[in-house]
C-alpha cells in the first residue's frame, strides 16, 4: 500500500514548476482558464510555479474490515458499464491474500480520484482527462490509444487504470456516469452501482476530499447494527459488541395473558 511519502511525491510531480512562460506558451496565448495543452487538465496560474486542478464532486470509502470479499461490487462494476459480467473488467477491484490473516487479507482497491491525477497528466492525447461537469477523472475512450501511460503512472499498486483488453482501450472509476447498461443517473449527484449492491454496506461515497494519506479512503462503517449481530464495531477489535449497542433499547417484557 502507498505510504505517505508516494502521495507526497505524486503530489510534487503534479504541481511541478510551470513558469509563466511556460504557462502562455502551453495555451498558445488563450489566456487563463483554458486547458493545458497535451493534458486536459482544466489549470488556472496561481504564481509563477504553481496551478490549480479542479477537484472531483466525488469519492468511494470502503470499510476493509467489514468487506465479505464477495465480489459483488466488481460483477456490477463491469453489468453496469459493459453488459456481461466479467471480475477482470471491473473499475474497483479486490486484491486477496490466502496467506494473510483479517482485516489485510482483502484489500479494496478504488480510484481515489487524486487531486492531482498523474494519469492524467501522463496522457498524451486528453483521453484521461477531468470531466468540467463533475470534476470526474474518467476516459474518453475514441481518444486513447492504447499507450497504457496512465495505467503506469497511476501511484498506487495495483493501478486505479486498467487496460480493457476486451474494447482495447484504457478505463477507470467514473462513478457510474457512464452505465449504459444501468438505468440509473450516476456520478456525484446520482448513484453508484457498487455502493448500491453491497450487502455488507461495506462502501459509501462523500462530496467531502478525503484526506490525501494511505489511509484516507479506509473508514469505518461499522455501527450499532454490526455489533447486535456480534461483531465488534471498533477497528482494534477490542470493544465488546455488546457495549456498543444502544442501552435505550428496551427489553422485551414477559407477556401476562393468558
Amino acid at each position: 500500500m502507498p505510504n505517505d511519502n508516494d502521495f507526497e511525491t505524486a503530489e510534487r510531480l503534479m504541481a511541478r514548476a510551470v513558469t509563466r512562460r511556460d504557462f502562455v506558451t502551453a495555451l498558445g496565448g488563450a489566456g487563463l482558464g483554458a486547458i493545458l495543452a497535451g493534458t486536459g487538465v482544466a489549470a488556472f496560474l496561481v504564481h509563477d510555479d504553481v496551478y490549480a486542478i479542479q477537484a472531483s464532486e466525488g469519492y468511494l470509502l470502503v470499510d476493509t474490515k467489514k468487506c465479505g470479499a464477495c465480489e459483488t461490487c466488481m460483477l456490477t462494476c463491469t453489468l453496469a458499464h459493459s453488459g456481461h459480467t466479467n471480475t477482470s473488467l471491473s473499475r474497483l477491484q479486490l486484491t486477496k491474500n490466502p496467506l494473510g490473516r483479517f482485516p489485510v487479507d482483502v484489500q479494496q482497491n478504488q480510484c481515489h480520484q487524486c487531486p492531482y491525477p498523474a494519469c492524467v497528466n501522463a496522457c498524451p492525447t486528453g483521453a484521461m482527462h477531468i470531466d468540467p461537469e463533475t470534476g470526474v477523472r474518467l476516459v474518453s475512450e475514441g481518444k486513447c490509444i492504447g499507450c497504457e501511460h496512465c495505467i503506469d503512472a497511476c501511484p498506487f499498486t495495483p493501478s486505479r487504470v486498467q487496460w480493457n483488453f476486451e474494447e482495447r482501450h484504457a478505463q477507470k472509476c467514473d462513478l457510474c456516469l457512464n452505465t449504459p447498461y444501468w438505468n440509473e443517473q450516476g456520478g456525484p449527484d446520482g448513484k453508484q452501482a457498487c455502493v448500491e449492491v453491497c450487502p455488507m454496506r461495506a462502501i459509501t461515497f462523500t462530496k467531502s476530499m478525503p484526506k490525501q494519506s494511505g489511509t484516507g479512503y479506509d473508514v469505518n462503517l461499522r455501527n450499532e447494527h454490526w455489533a447486535i449481530i456480534g461483531f465488534p464495531i471498533d477497528d482494534a477489535g477490542r470493544v465488546l459488541p455488546s457495549t456498543s449497542v444502544p442501552t435505550a433499547s428496551v427489553a422485551r417484557k414477559p407477556s401476562t395473558e393468558k
